[in-house]
């Protein structure tokens, strides 16, 4: 094969020198073109090699994201229920604060009413001290005093349940030691236990709420 190799250059030197060339130099360019194929092999893998980085590199970035985006969630909802709750907290207090004013404007006057519930007394002792059969057109003076008393009462009763102050009669109503104070308890018959059977001193209630209890008399069992 060497010879037939030999004989084939010689022919070929004389009119194709390239061809005769390219076949003594064909085993150096097919090592040439095996090395620039591993060549390119190796490039293709590097190449993916980084690709492979490349996409690692991503995937690590959007965990952190992922990470700080639940870090801020929990944040905002930590902010978001102190601000509900501060919310809350100033509702309740202007509520407070409105209960506070109203009832100021309701029970302002207690300690006024308080003191005119003595006038009111002294006013109901008068007339009732005044003789029902003295009050005659021959005691012109005696009526006309008895009448501007009695006008008088009607008139501080009107006043009183203008501002929300009521009386307190309860007899004959069950006691009720919110609105009563018993001075006493006895038996009594055709009375029923546990019901008022004398009033000592008229009660009074503002706006719902006991400003002085009826001192009263209990029936009790006998």
């Amino acid at each position: 094969m060497a010879a037939v190799a030999q004989c084939v250059r010689a022919a070929l030197r004389p009119r194709y020198p390239l061809l005769s060339f390219s076949l003594r130099t064909s085993p150096r360019l097919l090592c040439v073109a095996t090395q620039q194929k591993n060549t390119g092999q190796n490039l293709e893998e590097d190449q993916s090699q980084s690709q492979n980085e490349q996409k690692v590199e991503p995937s690590s970035a959007e965990k952190m994201l992922t990470e700080e985006k639940a870090k801020l969630e929990e944040q905002l909802k930590e902010v978001t229920d102190k601000y509900k709750r501060a919310l809350a907290d100033a509702e309740n207090v202007r509520q407070r604060s409105q209960k506070l004013v109203e009832e100021a404007k309701l029970y302002g006057i207690q300690s006024f009413c308080k003191d005119l519930l003595e006038v009111a007394d002294i006013l109901e002792k008068a007339t009732e001290s005044v003789p029902k059969e003295e009050i005659k057109d021959e005691n012109p003076h005696l009526k006309s005093l008895y009448e501007g008393l009695v006008m008088t009462e009607v008139q501080i009763q009107k006043v009183f349940k203008k501002h929300g102050l009521l009386r307190l009669n309860p007899v004959g109503a069950k006691f009720n030691p919110y609105e009563h104070e018993a001075l006493f308890h006895a038996p009594m018959e055709g009375k029923e236990p546990g019901t008022i059977a004398l009033v000592s001193k008229i009660g009074y209630k503002l706006h719902g709420r006991t400003l002085r209890p009826a001192l009263v008399g209990v029936v009790k069992d006998a």
